[in-house]
């Protein structure tokens, strides 16, 4: 069976081992062929061979390929429509996916290409901007653009694949059907890999892991770690705030306490300078997941998270982490409380890598190719 999907990730072309290219590992065992359309790259982000002028490169494995458009973003929908029609007519796709979320080109173009070639498809909807708090103008923008299109969005898929109950319940609301409605969970962790890794010498006491953006809140983790006396903060990641953040440290004068590493080469590396810490920190205003959380917990990492995303679906407050409002008080109080207890902290790194019998990468993602392979088998039966 063939599977195409239209996404706007396009790291593993940018020469990122993250978690799509994890995710297609996996995936490509399910499927003869693997086609993915998505935007092109950036020009800051060209390396080699990684570019591509809509051409393919074959990154993954040889059953994967990607379709990178050779124009701007304004013209997204177009290629999908004219790269799709072009695959499918030459390899016979049995199934599409589509990974949606504001401005919506990817869902326009795939409705589009599926009226032209009767293609089954699933719109995938990982997390809507701005839930449950908005943290910036834009992400509100966001939010309500998805209130007033998702809904119209939906019609034409056959199905809508949710990661989390909260983003289900939240689109039936604004007027999806909830028989389309089918919640797979994305947060694929490979027990192998973490089951691996051991703790190095504890050198930090708060780890940080994402995307340096406003929703994810570093700038006000750095202002509490600055509030509690001599606590040190490891970050791992990079992003667009990155300066004004490393600029905060210097102002406060923090510049010995805290340590900004960047992009990681992979998943190893990352959990290991994660796992340098006592403590794993996420105060999101709004997330799909977090994948972060759940590999923390998953090496046996005491979490403070906020209820976000899967988080209130996985976090027992107390038992295998602990729940923060995100406001600056609560958070202080939640991260002090945890690094003086260590029993606490003892008891939860018992079981907070409970979860891998319920994240285990190769039993989901198995689930997620069955729900693509369901749709196909429907379109036959009709």
């Amino acid at each position: 069976m063939k599977l195409l999907m239209i996404s706007g990730d396009r790291s593993i072309l940018q020469r990122k081992q993250g978690a799509f290219w994890y995710t297609l590992q996996e995936l490509r065992k399910h499927f003869d062929r693997i086609d993915v359309i998505c935007p092109r790259i950036p020009k800051a982000s060209r390396n080699g061979d990684a570019m591509t002028h809509g051409g393919e490169s074959a990154l993954v494995g040889g059953s994967v390929y990607f379709h990178p458009c050779p124009w701007s973003l304004c013209f997204q929908s177009r290629w999908i429509i004219r790269k799709g029609r072009e695959l499918v007519s030459t390899f016979g796709h049995d199934v599409a996916t589509v990974h949606e979320y504001p401005p919506f080109y990817n869902g326009m173009g795939a409705a589009r290409l599926a009226a032209k070639i009767r293609i089954p498809y699933a719109l995938e909807i990982h997390h809507i901007v701005g839930m449950p708090r908005a943290s910036s103008l834009m992400e509100w923008i966001g939010w309500l653009l998805s209130r007033l299109y998702l809904s119209r969005d939906a019609r034409s898929a056959n199905a809508v694949r949710v990661v989390n109950e909260k983003v289900g319940r939240q689109l039936m609301k604004w007027g999806v059907p909830e028989k389309k409605i089918s919640v797979v969970p994305s947060f694929y962790l490979d027990k192998k890999l973490l089951t691996s890794i051991e703790r190095p010498p504890i050198i930090y006491d708060v780890a940080f892991c994402g995307r340096i953006v406003t929703n994810k809140g570093l700038r006000k983790l750095i202002e509490v770690v600055h509030s509690l006396h001599g606590v040190r903060l490891v970050i791992i990641g990079d992003g667009p705030l990155r300066t004004k953040c490393e600029d905060l440290v210097r102002s406060l004068g923090m510049q010995n306490r805290v340590a900004f590493l960047g992009w990681m080469p992979d998943l190893e590396a990352v959990l290991g300078a994660v796992a340098s810490a006592s403590i794993f920190v996420m105060c999101s205003r709004s997330e799909g997941g977090p994948r972060s959380v759940l590999e923390a917990m998953a090496i046996g990492m005491p979490v403070v998270a906020t209820p976000v995303g899967v988080v209130p679906e996985i976090i027992k407050d107390g038992v295998n982490g602990v729940i923060t409002t995100g406001e600056p008080e609560d958070l202080a109080k939640k991260i002090r409380m945890l690094l003086s207890d260590s029993a606490m902290r003892e008891r939860m790194a018992k079981e907070a890598p409970k979860i891998l019998d319920t994240f285990e990468r190769g039993k989901l993602i198995k689930e997620y190719a069955d729900f693509l392979k369901s749709l196909a088998t429907e379109k036959k039966k009709g």
